[in-house]
């Protein structure tokens, strides 16, 4: 069988990394595009055997650069997103609509076999949301250029390179206190990365297309579960303080300004939604895929990290 050109953009991120892993370990040929390689290339190199990744550094601005790569894949997964806006360039606009508008456009020009689109959950009930909006916007840019695309809607996703564990886990050891909004009553049903990766290469082996599909691991936590199971991983206690809607909006504000927001407006906004199958979509389970792995039992590899004496462990 001809071995496949897997083209990854997002290739430097959690879920980039690990799918690269187990694409090139079934024998497919990745091709991964960074924005830096000096940065990122020495950790990319390191995911795959020499002769089955490429590493190319390109910008979403790119027009001929992202026709040529098309024209080489038959397979392209898009893995870009952004939490929070930092300018005019790197929007919500540019990065969940207009590039996945301009890649789908080519891919359809190219005749790619398969394109495979990372979104989120929930983002049909988000209606106030500028983040929201702009994935759902960017998915149907893409179903109007592409139909062979499956969509996929994970939930929290989670890892030891993620930004969701590590940095509540080192809020945690810096702060006295932790803040809840919305009485930490979200609920969320966070999927460990090696799952959402094992699910993305089974619906590139299986050649399942035009899905929109929600990905969700095995339980439901409220945020406030998540802390203090977080808590008890590092070994901390903690004043849990549950804030009143109007001061958690106007400190949302305030932190949207910091270089690395701890929480911006648009986020605040969005946990007042739960993060769970909405069961309006298939979901992975009708795949007969899966994702197995516990929220605990996962951070609790890598939480040592954490602990007093750990790496990243500070104390107050």
């Amino acid at each position: 069988m001809k071995q496949k050109n897997c083209l990854i953009w997002g290739a430097s991120g959690q879920i980039g990394r690990n799918l690269i892993r187990k694409l090139t370990k079934d024998n497919f040929r990745v091709t991964a595009v960074t924005r830096n390689t000096h940065k990122n290339g020495y950790i990319l190199k390191t995911q795959a055997n020499p002769g089955f990744i490429d590493i190319v550094e390109a910008n979403i601005f790119d027009i001929e650069k992202i026709n040529r790569l098309t024209q080489e894949a038959q397979v392209v997964i898009n893995l870009i997103g952004i939490l929070h806006q930092n300018n005019k360039l790197n929007s919500f606009e540019n990065i969940h609509v207009k590039f996945p508008y301009i890649l789908s456009k080519y891919c359809k020009q190219n005749n790619v076999e398969q394109l495979i689109h990372l979104s989120a959950l929930g983002v049909e009930k988000v209606q106030d949301s500028d983040y929201a909006k702009s994935k759902l916007n960017g998915e149907n840019a893409i179903k109007k250029n592409f139909e062979n695309t499956t969509i996929l809607r994970p939930s929290v996703v989670f890892s030891v390179d993620d930004k969701f564990t590590t940095k509540f886990m080192t809020m945690l050891n810096l702060l006295p206190f932790f803040p809840l909004y919305y009485k930490g009553q979200t609920k969320f049903q966070p999927i460990f990365c090696s799952d959402l990766t094992n699910i993305i290469s089974e619906i590139i082996k299986k050649k399942i297309f035009s899905e929109t599909i929600e990905c969700a691991g095995p339980e439901i936590l409220t945020f406030e579960n998540i802390i203090k199971e977080l808590l008890k991983l590092i070994n901390k206690k903690r004043l849990l303080i549950s804030l009143p809607n109007f001061i958690g909006k106007y400190s949302s504000i305030f932190l949207e300004y910091f270089p690395k927001p701890i929480i911006t407006l648009d986020q605040f906004k969005i946990l007042k939604y739960d993060n769970i199958l909405s069961n309006k979509y298939k979901n992975q389970k009708d795949f007969n895929l899966d994702s197995t792995s516990y929220f605990v039992k996962e951070v609790e590899k890598y939480a040592h990290m954490w602990r007093d004496g750990g790496e990243f462990s500070k104390k107050i």
